[in-house]
């Protein structure tokens, strides 16, 4: 192990203030790990992995991988680079851990310089587009108590992806006027998803997220094709070399740090993305403050924000970005510019 870093890890026990529910099922209790970075002269970097089962990761295969990627840990931390290229290479399919790791490199190259991440590349914080907030699969009553709950958040996030998706809408819409979009996180066919086109177009659905499932990039294809509203993909799209192959058959893409396994992967997907016409938007799991922060640094290089994670806790351990009246303040101090609350 570098002599250079020290490298610390505690698991976190977060908690939903609602379950959280999706078209895969759902729970209130979530774990994510802390990941800590110290170098010799006491600055500290913090990550956070958010493990997600879709993607074959838990905080157990998070711990177990950190302990590997810790014996690559670099002899000078502003060697991002090629550091996350060797994560990468040693292990692949354990991209919540070396996000983690990125976070916490970046977050102490900042405070090693004394300026925030979004100024190592050069970013306005104030051009970061709103961020939606998520309703979660519920019953009618309290979908609209969850909508009244979200009454400061100018755009809702719809989870659908069951047999009531009509009806929920429904039920939204008999709640509140707000700008909405949908997620029906690949639980739909596609004659159903052409079927409810007409229906989201009713309720005035101005986004749809990843109703088909992965692999269905053809089929994904025909939805774009007619669809008046954008397509995003985000199951279907991992990492930048997901990108190309999407290209023509989605409007746009959703980026998260806990599928790609990096910031700087992050910054060549928007890059990519661009450089095809396509939407860019950023998203999140359940996860802390400091995942979400971590993201929020480059929210002025993106179209769309969805980073509810730490909005929807009741036990948040940390204070950072923020999300409230659905603008996306930023820390203004060194690195990530996170604190403990």
């Amino acid at each position: 192990m570098s002599q250079q870093l020290r490298m610390e890890t505690e698991v976190l026990q977060l908690h939903t203030r609602h379950p959280f529910i999706i078209a895969r099922g759902g729970r209130s209790d979530y774990r994510t790990v802390w990941v800590r970075l110290t170098d010799g002269d006491g600055h500290e970097g913090w990550g956070e992995a958010a493990p997600s089962k879709f993607y074959g990761e838990s905080a157990e295969t998070i711990l177990a991988a950190l302990v590997v990627y810790a014996d690559l840990l670099p002899a000078d931390p502003f060697d991002i680079e090629e550091t996350e290229a060797r994560w990468a290479q040693l292990m692949r399919r354990n991209p919540a851990a070396r996000a983690a790791l990125s976070s916490a490199l970046h977050d102490l190259v900042g405070k090693r310089l004394g300026i925030p991440v979004y100024r190592l590349w050069g970013l306005d914080p104030a051009k970061a587009p709103r961020s939606t907030f998520t309703i979660g699969l519920d019953t009618p009553e309290k979908v609209r108590a969850k909508v009244l709950e979200a009454q400061e958040y100018p755009i809702l996030k719809i989870k659908l992806g069951t047999d009531q998706d009509e009806a929920i809408l429904r039920t939204i819409r008999d709640a509140t006027d707000k700008e909405i979009r949908v997620d029906a996180n690949c639980a739909w066919t596609v004659k159903h998803t052409i079927q409810m086109l007409p229906v989201l177009k009713e309720f005035g659905v101005t986004m749809l997220e990843q109703p088909l499932p992965p692999e269905a990039l053809d089929g994904l294809a025909e939805v774009t094709r007619r669809s008046e509203i954008p397509v995003i993909a985000d199951e279907s799209c991992e990492t930048a070399a997901d990108i190309p192959p999407l290209v023509g058959k989605v409007d746009g893409i959703n980026i998260k740090l806990a599928k790609c396994g990096s910031l700087r992967e992050a910054i060549r997907m928007i890059a990519i993305a661009r450089a095809h016409g396509l939407l860019v938007m950023v998203g999140c799991m359940i996860e802390s403050s400091i995942a979400i922060t971590a993201a929020a640094h480059f929210t002025p290089l993106v179209d769309i924000v969805d980073l509810d994670g730490a909005a929807l806790l009741d036990n948040d351990p940390f204070v950072g970005a923020t999300i409230g009246g659905g603008q996306v303040s930023l820390p203004s101090g060194p690195g990530l510019g996170l604190r403990r609350r």
